[in-house]
C-alpha cells in the first residue's frame, strides 16, 4: 500500500538523497549540485514554483518521490504537469508507490483541468519505458528534446540578451506594438 502526500520539509534530505540516488542510477553520479538550502527554498520558498509529493508505506517510510512543476501548452490553452524526477528506492519496486505517485499526478491534473501529464525518459532505461506504456504512457517519437547549458548557455545568454538595455528594448518594442 502507497500513502501519496505532498512534501514537507522535513522530506528535503530523503529527497536529496533520492536526487543522488536517481542521477547513479541514469550514469550521471556527480552532475548533482543541488543542496539542501537550494531545494528548501524552491519547494518551500515564499513563492515555491516546483512541487514534490511523496510516496509512504503504511510504516511512514518514504519509499519515493515525485518533484514536478507546470508548464503550459499554447495548442490547448491550459496548463500541464511536467515530471521531473520519478524515483523509487529500489527495495521498494513492484509495491505500486511509482503507479500511485503518477495516477497521483494525472488525478491532479484531471481535477485542476490541465492537459497534459509529460516527463522524459532515458531512450535505454527500458523498465521504466515498459512502466509508462503499461499505464497507457505513449512516446513522442518526433519529438526530441533539445537543451541549452554550461558553456554554450554561457556563450549565447552572455552576449546580452539578459541585459537592462536588453529588456528596455524588448519594453520599447512591445509598447510600440
Amino acid at each position: 500500500m502507497s500513502v501519496i502526500r505532498p512534501a514537507a520539509p522535513h522530506d528535503v534530505p530523503a529527497i536529496l538523497q533520492m536526487i543522488h540516488d536517481l542521477a547513479i542510477y541514469e550514469k550521471e553520479p556527480d552532475a548533482v549540485r543541488n543542496t539542501p538550502e537550494m531545494l528548501t527554498g524552491v519547494l518551500f520558498g515564499e513563492n515555491p514554483r516546483v512541487f514534490a509529493t511523496m510516496a509512504e508505506n503504511a510504516d511512514g517510510e518514504v519509499r519515493g518521490f515525485a518533484l514536478w512543476f507546470l508548464n503550459y501548452s499554447t495548442w490547448e490553452g491550459v496548463h500541464g504537469i511536467y515530471l521531473e524526477d520519478l524515483y523509487v528506492r529500489p527495495e521498494a519496486r513492484g509495491e505500486g508507490h511509482g503507479k500511485a505517485l503518477l495516477q497521483h499526478l494525472a488525478a491532479t491534473a484531471v481535477s485542476r483541468g490541465y492537459a497534459r501529464v509529460e516527463w522524459s525518459v532515458l531512450d535505454w532505461n527500458e523498465p521504466s519505458i515498459n512502466f509508462y506504456r503499461k499505464l497507457g504512457a505513449a512516446p513522442m517519437d518526433e519529438w526530441s528534446t533539445f537543451r541549452l547549458t554550461g558553456a554554450a548557455l554561457e556563450a549565447f545568454g552572455g552576449s546580452g540578451a539578459g541585459s537592462d538595455d536588453f529588456r528596455a528594448g524588448v519594453r520599447e518594442e512591445a509598447t510600440r506594438g
